[in-house]
């Protein structure tokens, strides 16, 4: 029998608890990755005490937002983000963890409504080089959060990566690893940077043992993505 949404989340959190204790870390908080996922999965979630749940393409969040709105659920953008996509995020989530250009921080930030609490932002590090990924690289970092410091409708809250898959812990380790020194080095500069936004479920205990604040889990909490969602 297929577990249900509710036994994959408890599932999870052990496996959060084993991976903290383990690594003599605080547990990470837990991002829900519910894209191509339907609103009901997110409610039953929420009815577990997740709060906090990341979508790739505006079209499909807009919906989930709209039958959500009860909610007080805080909504991640995670996926690549184009120049002009930038207003409907900026006006709608509360995080973005895929900031990889000044051009697209200064879009964010512009647009981001007046009203609102300053954007949270995470820088997307390719930590690994890959032209297939998104994400500044690593000799960037340093410029593009100086850049965002200065920016009134944005929060540098931290860095994010997408490493190479790798099987061995130990190199899925030394990946992480890298992103925690980039922290460091922002740190050493002045520029406070909380999170590291690292880990999914495949690498999940390496990246909590080298720091992880926050990890990204989708098919290990949701199951199989749909190729529909309502």
């Amino acid at each position: 029998m297929t577990d249900s949404l509710e036994q994959r989340y408890q599932t999870l959190c052990q496996r959060l608890d084993r991976a903290a204790e383990a690594a003599d870390r605080p547990r990470p908080r837990l991002l829900a990755v519910s894209k191509k996922h339907s609103a009901a999965a997110i409610r039953r979630l929420y009815a577990l005490g997740q709060r906090e749940f990341g979508e790739s393409y505006w079209q499909e969040a807009e919906a989930k937002m709209a039958e959500l709105q009860d909610l007080d659920i805080v909504w991640h953008f995670i996926g690549p983000l184009q120049s002009n996509k930038t207003r409907p995020v900026a006006e709608h989530f509360h995080w973005v963890q895929s900031v990889e250009r000044e051009k697209i921080a200064r879009r964010l930030s512009e647009q981001r409504p007046s009203q609102l609490p300053p954007l949270q932002v995470c820088i997307q590090v390719n930590i690994d080089r890959e032209s297939s990924k998104s994400g500044a690289a690593p000799e960037q970092v340093l410029p593009l959060a100086r850049a965002i410091i200065d920016l009134p409708g944005l929060s540098l809250a931290g860095l994010m990566c997408l490493p190479a898959r790798r099987e061995d812990p130990a190199a899925q380790r030394e990946a992480f690893h890298r992103l925690a020194q980039l922290r460091a080095e922002l740190a050493s500069d002045g520029l406070g940077c909380p999170i590291l936004s690292m880990g999914m479920s495949d690498d999940l205990e390496a990246a909590i043992a080298e720091g992880s604040d926050l990890v990204r889990v989708g098919t290990a909490l949701f199951g199989p993505r749909q190729k529909t969602v309502t």
